[in-house]
């Protein structure tokens, strides 16, 4: 049986896209997201490199200190280079071989993490999927996704 959790921030404020490089899961859950946003009128997120590479530090700062937490999200996404009206973050955790259609279909049971994923004013995410030990669970997947948008 797979441990899985999530959590969630919105914030107010943050900017433009440049070209992302994701991972296996990372690029799964963008396509499963983007199904949803499809599904529900609204247009699809393009991968940020920059939100990318905040989100991805974050899944490995997770990892490697035990926690499960939001953290100075905005100053995070500020260092970035991030400037848009608006910014929010999803996480997930699955110690098993959670799908990235079940992560999304968590974060969809949340109205919180709902309303990050379906937000139409987003336009850009990143998404830093990492595998690695949490809790003494070998094979790990943190997920960190960061949404900006108006």
């Amino acid at each position: 049986m797979a441990a899985v959790a999530i959590a969630l921030i919105a914030a107010g404020s943050t900017d433009a896209a440049e070209t992302a490089s994701l991972t296996r899961s990372g690029s799964a859950l963008l396509t499963v997201m983007n199904q949803v946003r499809s599904a529900h009128g609204l247009r699809p997120l393009r991968a940020d490199a920059r939100l990318e590479g905040a989100a991805r530090k974050h899944s490995r700062r997770m990892l490697r200190t035990g926690t499960f937490t939001h953290g100075a999200f905005t100053t995070r996404i500020r260092r970035a280079g991030v400037r848009a009206p608006r910014i929010g973050e999803n996480l997930a955790w699955s110690s098993g071989l959670a799908s990235a259609r079940a992560i999304v279909q968590m974060w969809l049971a949340s109205p919180s993490h709902r309303a990050n994923l379906l937000r139409a004013g987003y336009r850009i995410v990143g998404i830093g999927a990492i595998t690695g030990t949490f809790n003494g669970q070998r094979h790990t997947l943190m997920v960190t996704t960061d949404f900006a948008g108006r």
